[in-house]
């Protein structure tokens, strides 16, 4: 499978269908993604390495292995990796379109805003 490198970290694409997408991501220690959310899309997100902080909307949460949160459509949201190890998860992604040009960025620590 064909990784794409972001400045957080990387991803791949374990499937793809019409009505799902799933991903595997790997956050760099100390680096988090972008605050963000998606009209078109809710994502279940299941934690396989590492530590987290999840910011939901207004609220932080700590994720560590096993865990799971659902991220609803519209919600603003980000993952940091405050560790010095890797941070995996793997996003499933259902609804309407599973395209990257369907993130809205309020905030960003790489220009992307």
């Amino acid at each position: 499978m064909e990784r794409d490198y972001r400045p957080w970290g990387c991803y791949e694409v374990l499937a793809e269908e019409r009505d799902h997408k799933v991903k595997r991501l790997v956050v760099l220690p100390g680096q988090r993604l972008s605050l963000q959310r998606h009209r078109l899309r809710t994502e279940h997100w299941y934690v396989i390495s590492g530590a987290g902080i999840v910011t939901l909307n207004d609220e932080e949460m700590d994720l560590r292995v096993g865990a799971s949160i659902e991220i609803p459509r519209g919600a603003w949201h980000r993952i940091r990796n405050p560790g010095k190890a890797d941070f995996v998860f793997i996003e499933i992604q259902t609804g309407e379109y599973f395209g990257e040009d369907d993130i809205e960025r309020q905030a960003d620590d790489y220009g992307r805003t």
